[in-house]
């Protein structure tokens, strides 16, 4: 009995260390603070925030930026990111647009083909040749720039205005202030959560992200990994641009560019660690809803766009300092 209890005694400290550790990698306590505390500011900063009109706005906001910020959070816990989300949507929303004369189906499976194109040819370059994420994902935000700028002129000439469905599902409400695209985002984004915590691919994302060479010398085909990755990031960024497109109701070049910081910074507030392994898709949906209270209140404070640029940089460098100091003090 007595050495039952000294074993206690020596074993308290490390479980309170885990206790600590795992509170950490579940802020969603302080989350929903930080988000509590920024309604109260705009409550008090424009009383007109609490009104049913207003929580429309902010959801029309919010579901786009979760979607592509869903993306972000599969490829970090891989160690990746993705800096193409951006132009991505923006491309597979403008063909969207082409393509609504031939049909509301038609426009949305074209555009949806696009980000599945872009995302495998993505994950084939980051996990069969091993291209750095960084790299390959800021090449094909370029390559896709370029595409859109000449084809504008060329080969995807034409209106661009979105179809009646598409115009439905990105800005249209169901009852009161509801919207649509919340409906869109709480099926992609239930199906990210139970992919992640209940499926195979979903472990193996954070083994990938934890340990690449373990996976390797366990047999895992991490490229395979990868390209499933990459290919449902882009997949997620392509519905998200089709919804941005539908609330404007017509696209153009730089329809989606300011959701790319917004995008990673939902991600590493809601937890997920920019080294991989740590995270999850329900703390991004709090940072998600958080940065669109927080766009909210800073547009109601007449911040311009390039201002808010600066503040998500902020956010995400702060965060990444956090995260790779508490790596190097791990280690």
């Amino acid at each position: 009995m007595t050495q039952v209890a000294v074993k206690d005694q020596e074993e308290s400290p490390e479980r309170s260390l885990l206790a600590r550790v795992a509170s950490a990698d579940r802020p969603t306590l302080a989350l929903l603070g930080v988000l509590v505390a920024l309604v109260i500011a705009n409550g008090l900063i424009d009383r007109n925030f609490l009104s049913l009109s207003q929580l429309r706005n902010t959801l029309l906001v919010t579901a786009p930026l979760a979607l592509l910020a869903g993306g972000q959070t599969l490829c970090m816990l891989t160690g990746g990111i993705d800096l193409s989300v951006a132009m991505t949507a923006t491309a597979a929303a403008y063909v969207t647009g082409v393509q609504s004369s031939e049909g509301a189906v038609l426009a949305i499976v074209a555009g949806v083909l696009v980000g599945v194109v872009v995302g495998l040819v993505n994950g084939l370059a980051i996990g069969v040749f091993h291209v750095n994420p960084l790299i390959m994902t800021l090449g094909m935000s370029g390559i896709l720039t370029g595409l859109l700028t000449v084809g504008s002129q060329t080969f995807l000439g034409g209106a661009t205005r979105m179809s009646e469905l598409v115009l439905e599902l990105g800005g249209g409400t169901i009852v009161g202030p509801i919207p649509w695209n919340l409906v869109v985002w709480l099926l992609l984004g239930g199906g990210l959560v139970l992919g992640l915590r209940r499926t195979g691919l979903g472990r193996l994302i954070y083994a990938v992200g934890d340990n690449r060479v373990a996976c390797r010398l366990a047999g895992v085909r991490v490229w395979q990994v990868e390209v499933a990755v990459y290919t449902l990031c882009a997949l997620l960024a392509a519905v998200a641009g089709i919804l941005i497109g539908g609330r404007s109701g017509s696209v153009d070049l730089q329809l989606a560019g300011g959701f790319l910081l917004p995008s990673v910074a939902a991600a590493v507030i809601g937890g997920t660690s920019i080294l991989g392994g740590i995270g999850g898709y329900t703390g991004t949906i709090l940072g998600a809803v958080i940065l669109a209270v927080l766009d909210t209140m800073l547009n109601l404070l007449n911040f311009d766009e390039a201002l808010k640029q600066v503040l998500y940089g902020c956010i995400v460098l702060a965060l990444a300092w956090v995260y790779a100091r508490g790596a190097a003090t791990g280690d």
